[in-house]
């Protein structure tokens, strides 16, 4: 699984690097870090809507407060359906 984080001069300005930071530490608090491929990206093109963030080809927008809440209820179901097929 692939999550890239805008941190283009607009998205770090509002907040890519928090969100960076707090969904290392949820990927590792989770022990996603073999799954979790977090990336970097600069300009993602969608600057009005805050810290751009895709995943798996899906983009969605994150402030610092709004990055646990999409960890858990977007990423972390994903990781265990995967979990699952591949048992």
């Amino acid at each position: 699984m692939e999550i890239t984080v805008c941190i283009g001069s607009s998205c770090h300005l509002k907040g890519s690097m928090q969100v960076v930071e707090r969904l290392q530490k949820l990927i590792a608090t989770h022990h996603l870090v073999e799954t979790i491929d977090l990336r970097g990206s600069f300009c993602m093109n969608r600057c009005q809507t805050g810290v751009s963030v895709r995943l798996d080809g899906m983009d969605y927008s994150l402030t610092p407060e709004s990055a646990e809440r999409f960890f858990l209820e977007t990423v972390l179901p994903r990781c265990t359906l995967t979990r699952r097929a591949l048992d």
